[in-house]
């Protein structure tokens, strides 16, 4: 019997396709032959894995970091019709294309703004999983959304949630949003603990596999915090309407309150296929081969408040939030410059909110009209918190 499911054929290009969604979206693509095809795919300097890829996919057009990668990608695919391109340049071919109808936008950090706005600007439909895009640019983002009438469907397992959760629902009804947060390995750390925090602790997630970035963000809460800000963008609800709960099972990915009392709930395995292949596939949903939710097996799930005295990264989101402006893409860039230092050993873990405290506090907002606003002021951040760091000033 032919189903609605078995007349999906979709063609797609993945930004970020050697990062753990890209990856776990090509495995979803290689599981349904039939009903997607990969126009593009971009990637940063692991040249060897989108090698791999290529092969396997047969794509159009790659694209990676550096010039000297494409060169060397170009001599092992030496014989192939593939297009190589690199750089943000490479990037935005990529997501333009004009064969692709839906572009999965999986880089990490603010790489991932300029394109997925080309992506939104070209007619495509995209799936978010750079949350930094509308973090830093949620205003400009959604306006082009609207003006090209294109989807913009959630990739996070909390916004996939909350999408599911409101379908069929006006948002006039709703009383708050509430995402859920791990709370990270250290949810159960006192403040003295904080102070001997190391790389490889942070990086040791209890329940999710994630790349090195967006694990610390995790250990910080900061990630929560830039969904709290991506949240407020798409699904156009103000700050004091988003709500976050510590659940450290990671079964409930997040809740919406109605104001007859009403609380509808998305609960899940934590495995980041499901809501990949939810945005790949909307409104239908694909069959995948996902261990079933056994909830008597877990026996109870439980929420608890998240401690901003010990997590203060989440009332920095928060106050970015409040300001508006340049301010949540400043919030972005210093947490990223704070991030990689201290993976490098440069900077403690308290000194991560240390940094993004200062840089806002030096910050001159100022209201976005234009794209180059936000990329100046994540530039000016960067810097300022790069010399904060050298300085010895947190």
């Amino acid at each position: 019997m032919v189903t609605e499911v078995d007349e999906i054929l979709k063609k797609l290009t993945v930004l970020g396709s050697t990062g753990s969604i890209g990856v776990s979206t090509l495995e979803i693509v290689e599981d349904f032959p039939d009903h997607y095809q990969i126009v593009a795919l971009s990637a940063g300097n692991n040249i060897d894995l989108l090698q791999k890829q290529i092969e396997i996919f047969q794509p159009q057009i790659v694209s990676v970091l550096s010039a000297r990668d494409a060169e060397t990608l170009a001599l092992r695919l030496k014989g192939t019709s593939v297009e190589i391109c690199c750089g943000v340049e490479g990037m935005i071919r990529c997501a333009t294309v004009s064969e692709t109808e839906m572009v999965v936008a999986a880089v990490v950090g603010a790489a991932g703004l300029v394109p997925t706005l080309a992506a939104i600007k070209a007619g495509k439909d995209v799936a978010l999983a750079n949350k930094e895009t509308l973090v830093m640019a949620g205003s400009l983002i959604m306006e082009e959304v609207v003006q090209q009438q294109v989807k913009l469907i959630p990739v996070d397992s909390e916004h996939s949630a909350i999408f599911q959760s409101l379908a069929g629902h006006r948002n006039d009804d709703v009383r708050r949003l509430i995402l859920t947060a791990s709370g990270g390995p250290f949810r159960e750390y006192g403040l003295s603990q904080f102070q001997s925090i190391t790389p490889k602790d942070a990086l040791a997630h209890p329940n999710w596999e994630m790349g090195r970035k967006i694990s610390i963000d995790s250990a910080t809460m900061m990630n929560k915090g830039l969904e709290i800000i991506e949240a407020r963008w798409l699904f156009d609800f103000p700050a004091e309407k988003i709500a976050v709960h510590v659940h450290p099972e990671s079964i409930v990915h997040s809740l919406v309150e109605y104001h007859d009392g009403a609380v509808i709930a998305q609960l899940g395995v934590p495995d980041m296929k499901t809501p990949i292949a939810y945005a790949l596939s909307w409104p239908l949903r694909m069959p995948l081969n996902q261990p079933p939710l056994d909830l008597c097996q877990l026996g109870r799930l439980t929420f608890s408040q998240p401690d901003i005295q010990r997590f203060p990264c989440l009332r920095l989101a928060y106050e970015a939030l409040a300001l508006g402006g340049t301010v949540p893409a400043v919030l972005n860039a210093a947490n990223e410059v704070a991030v990689e230092a201290f993976l490098q050993y440069q900077l403690s873990f308290l000194g991560i909110p240390q940094v993004i405290e200062k840089v806002m506090a030096r910050h001159q907002r100022l209201d976005i009209t234009t794209i180059d606003q936000v990329l100046q002021s994540d530039l000016w951040a960067r810097k300022e918190a790069k010399e904060l760091i050298s300085g010895g000033l947190v």
